[in-house]
């Protein structure tokens, strides 16, 4: 299986005795105004301070910004292909909006296992977007991860 980037993704990710705490995994996304509207297209979100630069330029944020659930789709594509990666399922995710992202902003996308359930399985991590520095997303998601076959 490859990504749209053209990666090869691994057909199983992480099993559950194969995560430790502190373990990490990133990504990193250049938000462009294609994504934005894609992103509209797909969701039905088509308000107009991502889409309507001239609209978006009356508001607080002085521009287009995207969408803040764009930022969290990129949290769950390093759950999704990087850690636990394919094979784990998300059960929950809370999420903070602290900042706006705009059009050519490089999103770095991070989870950090912070707690590890044996007796369910379930590894909760924390998660948080960042642009240049600063926290535009942060929270916490808790994934059912799988173990080995016996």
């Amino acid at each position: 299986m490859k990504t749209a980037q053209g990666e090869r993704l691994p057909v199983q990710g992480f099993y559950f005795d194969e995560l430790s705490l502190g373990q990490s995994a990133e990504l990193s996304r250049e938000v462009g105004a294609a994504d934005i509207e894609a992103f509209a297209a797909v969701s039905g979100d088509v308000n107009p301070v991502h889409l309507d630069e001239d609209y978006a330029r009356t508001t607080s944020f002085g521009g287009r910004i995207a969408h803040g659930m764009l930022s969290a789709a990129y949290i769950s594509a390093v759950l999704g292909t990087r850690m636990p990666g394919p094979g784990a399922i998300y059960l929950s995710q809370s999420l903070r909006f602290r900042r706006p992202v705009k059009i050519g902003d490089l999103v770095t996308a991070r989870v950090t296992v912070k707690a590890l359930d044996d007796k369910r399985g379930h590894a909760t991590l924390e998660t948080v977007c960042v642009v240049n520095g600063k926290t535009v997303v942060d929270g916490e998601a808790v994934v059912m991860i799988p173990r080995r076959a016996a």
